[in-house]
């Protein structure tokens, strides 16, 4: 009988993009794939060491495993697992550990999946992270995550992500593309682009620091792609987002008007301790710039509340920056201790409780940002991509510009293109529609 292995995956969407590479490795091993809840003879999980609830996270997971399959091996992988392999190690149940190189080559490790009294760890220095591997995820049969870039070689005095991914370093075009188009012969409609600072994207495409191509570059590349119909951007620091992306993204034939951009504080005080390349007037450029040339464009924003130092004058600078701010979104972070980080040994440690409280009045202000950005989008005529889950008796989509949708169950909608009309906001905050055409796009 075939072997059967499960996965785990804890993060952002480029930690999905690999544990799906991850996987296709065992399927031809001559693995099976099971959900992660049923009966596997391996279990991975794919860390992330980006909050404090993550690490947390992990013994939870792991016990899960144990609960369906006492008898499994367990294997770690991933950002935590290069940061802290020994802490992994020790959890109970936990048989082999692997870091940022070596979980490429995990099926090297499990010839012999008998479980161990004591874990393995295969930990490299982070600087011998140096080569790129390209992956990308299929989730629900509508969109793709493709990772273009991997590590970063900025020094937020908060982050721990160059420890644990290593330099900034790229695919290439070449295989970018090679990804993009077996993406889209099978059928997806949606690639979502994906890294640690894909801004950065085409350092090190070619195992050293020389730049033939840029990000901009690979936008103009990916846009000629055939088949895929809509290319979103994840993440981008605003210093590197620039004007001549912006433009071109307001005349594609595939790129989408949404961006995520972080900006972490409006207070240029905490930008600087924190070490970001920018400040709030460049931040606000890039709004300005966007809003310009895409007026119905999404824009999302990731803010930390209680950065050492951060005083409740600094903390109104940017809640006050970020109401004034023409956005649609915010993702919220709490500051967490990360050893290793200059930020962990700086004065003016904020308490958890006003921690908390400020990250509930962002959180807040994020429900009336996307209020008002889906108010200002009714009557607005967009293409809904459809969804192939049901939830509850309906089927949910997103428009071009990232406006969540619903409608009743219909299997003949999933993975399909629709014009419609935005008509109302239900009770649930999700958007009703009337259908232009009862005829898919695509």
């Amino acid at each position: 009988m075939k072997k059967k292995v499960a996965f785990y995956t804890l993060g952002c969407k480029l930690n999905f993009s690999e544990t799906s590479t991850i996987a296709r490795d065992f399927e031809k091993e001559g693995f099976d794939r099971v959900d992660f809840k049923e009966k596997a003879d391996m279990y991975v999980i794919n860390t992330c060491s980006v909050t404090e609830n993550a690490d947390k996270k992990f013994k939870t997971i792991v016990k899960q495993a144990q609960k369906a399959n006492p008898t499994a091996f367990v294997a770690a992988v991933g950002c935590y697992a290069q940061l802290k392999p020994e802490e992994l190690v020790a959890v109970d149940g936990v048989d082999l550990v692997l870091g940022a190189t070596e979980k490429f080559k995990i099926t090297d490790y499990v010839n012999d999946l008998t479980k161990n009294d004591y874990g393995e760890v295969h930990s490299c220095e982070i600087e011998d992270a140096d080569f790129y591997v390209g992956s990308y995820a299929i989730g629900d049969r509508t969109r793709a995550f493709l990772k273009v870039q991997d590590g970063c070689d900025y020094k937020c005095t908060y982050c721990t992500i160059p420890l644990a991914r290593g330099i900034s370093r790229s695919d290439s075009v070449i295989n970018v593309l090679k990804n993009a188009a077996e993406i889209s012969a099978q059928g997806i409609k949606e690639i979502v682009l994906t890294g640690v600072n894909i801004g950065d994207y085409g350092k090190g495409e070619f195992g050293n620091k020389k730049h033939e191509h840029t990000f901009f570059d690979l936008v103009q590349s990916l846009d000629t792609v055939e088949g895929i119909h809509r290319l979103r951007i994840s993440s981008i620091e605003p210093n590197l987002l620039k004007n001549e992306t912006i433009d071109f993204v307001a005349n594609s034939n595939a790129f989408v008007p949404h961006f995520h951009i972080p900006l972490q504080s409006g207070s240029d005080v905490l930008l600087k301790l924190m070490k970001r390349r920018y400040l709030t007037n460049l931040y606000l450029d890039r709004i300005h710039r966007i809003k310009s040339t895409m007026p119905n464009a999404c824009v999302g924003v990731d803010v930390i509340v209680g950065f050492p130092g951060e005083t409740e004058e600094l903390f109104l600078e940017t809640y006050n920056f970020l109401v004034d701010l023409d956005i649609s979104y915010l993702h919220v972070f709490t500051y967490s201790e990360r050893e290793n980080t200059e930020a962990a040994i700086m004065p003016g440690v904020v308490s958890k409780e006003v921690r908390h409280k400020r990250s509930k009045m962002l959180r807040g202000l994020s429900v009336k940002k996307r209020r008002a950005f889906y108010e200002g989008q009714i009557g607005e005529e967009l293409i809904v991509l459809f969804e192939g889950e049901n939830k509850e008796g309906y089927i949910h989509g997103f428009t071009e510009n990232y406006v969540k949708v619903k409608a009743p169950w219909n299997p003949e909608l999933v993975n399909t293109l629709h014009a419609v009309t935005l008509t109302e906001i239900d009770v649930d905050g999700l958007v009703r529609f009337d259908f232009k055409s009862t005829k898919s796009i695509a």
